[in-house]
């Protein structure tokens, strides 16, 4: 039976990329689709309205931690469920799933989050504040699964941690797919360079590994010339993210910054190896994207991580934390063109065979009813 449905994000500009095959295979069988994220431009709307959905703008800030601002947010979730009357409110990244999901509850509505990554909120961490952080989320995560009907996850290893941190009491709830998938129609396998071209793309997070990546890749330039460093992604406002002047000094040694980039597919078909050491992940959509283009990918043994790479088959697992094993690594692809190639097929098979998008939007879809 068709349905009305809230997506909530945290990040317009996200939307698209991460959820636009789901919005458009809700469409397709009939839902009616609205999406809920702040940060969206006209452009963004358009693209989202293309897909068949409505567009939200929504009060959200989401590195703050704010009491203030996320009340605002849970009160504007409130406002519009009032207002479009749907049948299932559905959040993916923390405080959509917390907050969307205590609104859909306040105003009697069913609700399911997906726990894409649990990332900042469950990884180590050295100051008393980030340790408050982590506790008051994982009591909310609590409060907002106990409400909600299903939660699903992409890895077995973010569920089991979930629920041993108390965050989900239920296990019955609990559902997993893999990732939320990749086109692999529309992210296609192009000729690798022949020079070592070594990619990151992600946000400027320590917990990405994004100062493991830069401490490896300069300690590679310092015992080699032939090899290039390319880093994607924003600096925000998040406690977790590294500064300006940090990034300053990785550019004076050699690392070239890309800044944001709206569409991964150019910095990939330059990269001949992809790279993401980050501490974990729910599962890393750009690890997808570039075992779909045939890149061979470097990638922490962490969950959410391990899960997009058969080690030393289409690509190299690397212990967490260790810039030393990334930059050894590093160096083992750089010196073996054939190895690269090699692997960059077998990564675009193994994406076709777990990963592609339509099936794992399938599996998604029947756990959550729809």
């Amino acid at each position: 039976m068709p349905q009305r449905i809230l997506l909530n994000g945290s990040f317009a500009p996200s939307v698209v990329n991460f959820r636009g095959p789901l919005i458009a295979d809700m469409v397709a069988a009939g839902h009616e689709v609205h999406v809920s994220a702040p940060g969206s431009t006209p452009s963004q709307r358009s693209a989202i309205e293309a897909l068949g959905a409505t567009l939200h703008e929504a009060p959200l800030e989401r590195a703050g931690t704010r009491p203030a601002a996320d009340w605002a947010y849970f009160r504007f979730q409130r406002r519009l469920i009032r207002s479009i009357g749907p049948d299932l409110v559905l959040g993916y990244t923390i405080k959509p799933n917390i907050w969307g999901s205590l609104a859909a509850a306040a105003e009697g509505v069913d609700s399911a989050s997906m726990v894409t990554g649990l990332g900042y909120t469950f990884i180590q961490h050295d100051t008393v504040k980030k340790r408050l952080i982590g506790a008051a989320s994982r009591l909310l995560y609590r409060r907002a699964t106990a409400v909600n009907r299903v939660v699903v996850f992409q890895n077995g290893d973010d569920r089991d941690d979930f629920i041993a941190a108390g965050c989900l009491t239920d296990r019955t709830k609990a559902q997993l797919v893999n990732g939320s998938g990749v086109d692999t129609t529309a992210f296609t396998p192009a000729p690798l360079p022949e020079q070592p071209v070594f990619l990151m793309i992600a946000r400027l997070l320590v917990s990405k590994g994004v100062r493991e990546y830069a401490a490896a890749a300069m300690a590679v330039l310092a015992r080699r010339s032939d090899c290039r460093f390319l880093l994607a992604g924003n600096l925000d406002a998040s406690p977790d993210c590294i500064d300006a002047t940090e990034l300053e000094g990785w550019q004076s040694a050699g690392i070239e910054y890309l800044g944001w980039v709206d569409d991964v597919h150019g910095p990939l078909e330059r990269a001949s190896v992809y790279v993401l050491p980050s501490y974990r992940e729910g599962t890393p959509r750009t690890v997808l994207e570039a075992s779909a283009m045939g890149r061979p990918t470097i990638t922490s043994d962490a969950p959410g991580c391990r899960e997009t790479v058969l080690h030393k088959q289409t690509g190299l697992l690397v212990p967490v934390r260790d810039a030393a094993a990334l930059s050894a690594a590093m160096e083992r692809l750089a010196d073996d063109e054939a190895m690269r190639a090699r692997m960059g097929g077998a990564a675009r098979r193994f994406c076709e065979e777990k990963f592609a998008v339509g099936q794992v939007n399938r599996a998604l879809m029947t756990h959550l009813g729809l």
